[in-house]
């Protein structure tokens, strides 16, 4: 019955999003990101981003890619990335110049980098479950290399922080980010 899989999908897709959320603003106060923990992901309660997440829901990824599939693209995730500075996507802009007219990459501020790192972590965890290793946000940003679109310094650093987590865990990394943002303002 349909009605019974929207009740599923509703309660599947809150559980993930919260979960997401909360394992979010864990990492970001690791960090002393405190408002930015708080304030992550509020649009995926917004109706423009909720309903598609149920009724895309799947439970092991994002629901974003199901509606790309049914529709060639996603209202959810067109909504989300103009209003979440922790993706790249927000930081992207129209070259003048050489190229005029072609997208590029912005340089994004630290704190926001820092936060797309944490998020990057706790999708990882949220979508792999117990089967979850600390090289897994690394190997999926290696996968797609955020589709040319991300900032060369951005991007380096990104990488710089998904390697050290892979390397040493996460407790090392925390401690030397977390000094790291409170000594440098950027990268």
């Amino acid at each position: 019955m349909e009605s019974e899989r929207l009740a599923k999908n509703f309660l599947g897709h809150l559980r993930t999003i919260t979960r997401h959320r909360l394992l979010v603003m864990h990492y970001c106060f690791r960090l002393g990101l405190y408002w930015q923990g708080l304030t992550h992901d509020l649009s995926k309660y917004s109706p423009e981003e909720f309903l598609p997440g149920v009724k895309y829901y799947q439970g092991f990824r994002s629901p974003n890619d199901a509606e790309r599939r049914d529709l060639g693209y996603s209202t959810a995730w067109m909504h989300h990335k103009g209003r979440n500075k922790h993706h790249l996507e927000y930081w992207t802009d129209y070259r003048i110049g050489e190229k005029p007219g072609t997208m590029y990459g912005v340089k994004m501020p630290l704190r926001y980098v820092l936060e797309m790192f944490c998020d990057r972590i706790a999708a990882s965890r949220v979508y792999n479950g117990d089967q979850y290793t600390d090289d897994m946000p690394l190997n999926y940003f290696l996968k797609g290399k955020a589709g040319g679109l991300i900032h060369p310094e951005t991007g380096a650093f990104l990488e710089k922080c998904l390697r050290l987590l892979a390397k040493y865990g996460e407790d090392r990394t925390f401690r030397f980010l977390r000094w790291y943002h409170r000594t440098h303002s950027s990268y």
